[in-house]
């Protein structure tokens, strides 16, 4: 008779999608721990390890989403865009690159084109901290879990993590000689192959690696050139070496490398845009009538992603008497170029005629290469002792280089290219206060001009630094056998200093769509440090459930709003974003069904945040301390062992984030913003069910999955706009009907999945990117179909 997988083991694998309140990242033994202490007779006995430790889910007074490898390889998505939608607190704002993709917990995240600015979530790859969440927007494999720690972490996870952490954590080699190979076609030409290798290298050491390569044609069609876009081109590579040192002493290396092309992610006009009549059109009457059904756009210029990540990190973890010692050393360099249609049509440029009256070109091109050093020193108590704690130090260093070119039509509505030869004249040629007839007559003998046909460009080049320090502890405090004290501190340093020049292209430093005329030399430093603090107390009710209550305090650091056009206003520091958070938990587990809940409250003061603004005929977003917010709401999840053969599991979120007190951005008087607003990119509900049925065969299992997810009406636009003010960005709400039916043979050896994607064909919009009529739409908004092949081995 063949071994099955016990009934809990299949439930608790399924439950995380539900977002369950589960853990964080753990030491270099705690997958083993883990699997030992779990019963398989109860669903109460699940053991994870949240907060660094390893600890029953029953005993962690923190709410976290977990998504286990078995729910991430159920969900066949290809990247964080495609997983967030299982965490109901969770949403994702993408953008035309990576680099400006976002993530957003409780309705709070940081969307920023400076590069002088850091996330309010903050993203995590084997204890590694990351500069920007983009760096983790590529393919996901080879993982173990993905955690989403919800509200502000500032005491164990501190930097940048007044929102919350996505914290990935990948497979650890194993000694028993395996590996798997899997190939997965969808629909539209788009493959993923997957192949890896494990086993012990001698007696002390055991090692894996893991290759992957991916593509897509893309879902967008592009009349212009009648080509698809909004695909990808990707290969990886991770390789890791687990060596034991000693019975008590173990090291771990990690080598990746990842390096992708996408031709992604193009804007579509889902509104008339007014700039051009192309079979691309939207069908739509304008606003409030998105045209849902567009795939198509029309563009001249290709907007594309270039990326390279590079990372290699050395974790040691040791025993000195009854503690546990661990130091983590990493460096990351991230390569990103972006090409970026800014003109959204095909025929601008191209009229001997002044802008705005004909379409005008613009298009960019900006490469950047971060790269980072990062050290953390641990050490933690034993479990089991009235004072269980641990604490560290951490330093973390990222430097950044960029240049952005913008080539665009030249721009003459107020007088600029007058000005601009008189200036010309004045600096280059020497001619003291040149008259009007001067300017007019030199215009003349040169042939110039200043129109949309005449295209400038001007060239900026940025540097960052940050540096980081910080020292932390964390504790708990048995008071008797069902009361604890929770705490924790962290004090944090943070030091970020910039350069900006820009330089024009243009001989004659004629102004463009977008392209200023006049050069900049700028330069900035600041410092800022916090105390961060935790406090709570933890009671448990009976021996199947427990309550807590938490105040726990965020921190992000300052920033300076550096980017292209960057102005005098620019270049005054940008405080930094802290939080204080109040959460009160209830959790409950039995035999066959588990249930946790939470509600919050948090305040962020000096939120970072973009606001739209008109400049140079351009809309840019520039980065602020926009003043107060506040976000509260409800969080629940459960998992119900219905059956030996069915599995239901779920989650929900209701949140309200609003501006609390909103603040212009620095030199405007008045804007568009005002308190009371609702945050961008926070749905007021989003909940997810999802259900397996297994039929056990004589000679193979049967497993049907499927899952229903809903997301409510999203605005996004600036923070402290509305839907009044801002009707363009207003998204519809949604919901999202994914299945598969799965056959697995000789215990799971082989498994061949048919998958279904948006089985309703649900068509919906993610992302407003501006101008009235940009949006982005993702490829899970159409109904598409799969296969997956694995074999393990």
């Amino acid at each position: 008779m063949k071994t099955r997988r016990s009934i809990v083991s299949r439930a608790v694998t399924l439950a995380m999608t539900s977002g369950l309140l589960f853990s964080a990242h753990g030491y270099a033994q705690d997958n083993e721990q883990v699997e030992d202490a779990v019963d398989e007779k109860s669903l109460e006995k699940i053991v994870v390890t949240s907060q660094k430790r390893v600890e029953s889910i029953s005993d962690i007074p923190v709410a976290v989403s977990v998504l286990r490898e078995d729910q991430i390889n159920a969900a066949f998505a290809n990247n964080i865009e495609g997983l967030q939608a299982l965490v109901p607190s969770v949403s994702f704002r993408k953008g035309n690159t990576t680099r400006n993709s976002a993530i957003t917990v409780r309705g709070v995240g940081t969307i920023s084109f400076s590069v002088a600015a850091e996330p309010s979530v903050s993203t995590v790859v084997d204890g590694v901290v990351l500069g920007r969440s983009g760096q983790a927007f590529m393919d996901l494999y080879d993982l173990e879990r993905i955690e989403v720690l919800r509200g502000p972490q500032g005491t164990l996870f501190g930097k940048n993590a007044s929102a919350g952490v996505v914290n990935i954590t990948t497979k650890r080699p194993r000694d028993e000689f395996g590996g798997m190979l899997e190939a997965t076609l969808f629909q539209g030409n788009e493959y993923r192959l997957r192949g890896s290798m494990h086993g012990a290298l001698n007696e002390d050491a055991s090692g894996s690696i893991t290759v992957m390569k991916s593509g897509f044609d893309g879902y967008i069609e592009n009349v212009f050139n009648n080509e698809m876009v909004n695909g990808y081109d990707r290969e990886g590579v991770r390789a890791m070496l687990d060596y034991r040192i000693s019975d008590d002493t173990e090291m771990l290396f990690i080598f990746e490398n990842m390096k992708s092309n996408d031709d992604c992610c193009a804007d579509l006009e889902l509104t008339p845009s007014g700039r051009h009549q192309s079979e691309a059109s939207p069908d739509s009457t304008g606003v409030g009538d998105l045209d849902l059904s567009q795939r198509q756009v029309d563009h001249d210029f290709e907007t594309r992603t270039i990326d390279e990540h590079t990372a290699f990190s050395m974790q040691f973890d040791t025993m000195i008497g009854d503690h546990q010692f661990t130091s983590i050393t990493a460096y990351r360099d991230w390569a990103n170029t972006e090409f970026r249609e800014g003109d959204f049509t095909s025929t601008a440029g191209d009229d001997p005629f002044p802008v705005f009256g004909v379409p005008f070109q613009l298009h960019d091109i900006g490469p950047q290469d971060w790269n980072q050093v990062s050290q953390e020193f641990r050490i933690a108590s034993p479990l089991g002792n009235a004072l269980e704690y641990q604490g560290g130090v951490f330093w973390w260093q990222q430097k950044s280089n960029r240049s952005f070119t913008r080539d665009a039509s030249c721009q003459n509505n107020n007088g600029q290219f007058p000005a601009a030869i008189s200036a010309y004249l004045s600096d280059t040629l020497g001619v003291e206060n040149p008259s009007e007839e001067q300017v007019n007559q030199f215009i003349e003998d040169e042939s110039l001009s200043c129109l949309a046909n005449d295209i400038v460009s001007a060239t900026a080049f940025m540097e960052t630094e940050f540096l980081n320090y910080a020292v932390f502890a964390d504790g708990k405090y048995h008071i008797n056998d069902d009361l604890r004290l929770l705490f924790g501190l962290r004090y944090t340093k943070d030091e970020v200093s910039f350069s900006h020049n820009r330089r024009s292209n243009d001989e004659y430093a004629r102004t463009g769509v977008g392209v200023r005329g006049f050069d900049t030399d700028f330069d900035g430093e600041t410092d800022e440090t916090d105390l961060s603090g935790k406090l709570g107390v933890q009671y448990d009710i009976n021996d199947n459930s427990m309550a807590y209550f938490t105040f726990s305090q965020g921190y992000k650091g300052p920033a300076f709003n550096v980017f292209y056009n960057m102005s005098p206003n620019d270049t005054l520091p940008i405080g930094p974003e802290t939080s204080d958070a109040y959460e009160l938990g209830y959790k409950y587990a039995s035999r066959d069904f588990v249930f946790n809940a939470a509600v919050f409250r948090t305040e962020i003061d000096g939120f970072q945040a973009n606001n739209p603004e008109l400049l140079d005929g351009v809309f840019i977003t520039r980065l602020t301390n926009a003043g107060s917010i506040i976000t509260e709401g409800a969080e629940v999840d459960f998992i119900w062992q219905v059956s030996d053969q069915f599995s239901l599991f779920g989650g929900m979120a209701t949140v309200d984030a609003t501006v609390d007190e909103f603040r212009c951005p620095v030199g405007l008087d008045t804007c568009d913003g005002r308190s009371g607003a609702d945050l961008p990119f926070s749905p007021d509900l989003k909940y997810s069910l999802s259900g397996e049925y297994v039929w056990e065969l004589n000679d193979m299992d049967v497993y049907l999955n499927a899952s229903y997810v809903y997301t409510d009406e999203i605005f996004a636009g600036g923070p402290g706009t509305t839907a009044e003010t801002n009707p363009e960005a207003l998204l519809p709400d949604y919901g999202i009907v994914n299945a598969s039916l799965a056959f697995s043979f000789n215990d799971d050896d082989v498994r061949i999945s048919l998958i279904g994607k948006n089985l309703t064909d649900e068509s919906f919009v993610t992302t407003y990117s501006g101008d009235n009529f940009r949006y982005q739409i993702p490829r899970d908004a159409d109904r598409y179909f799969g296969i997956q092949a694995r074999l393990r081995y």
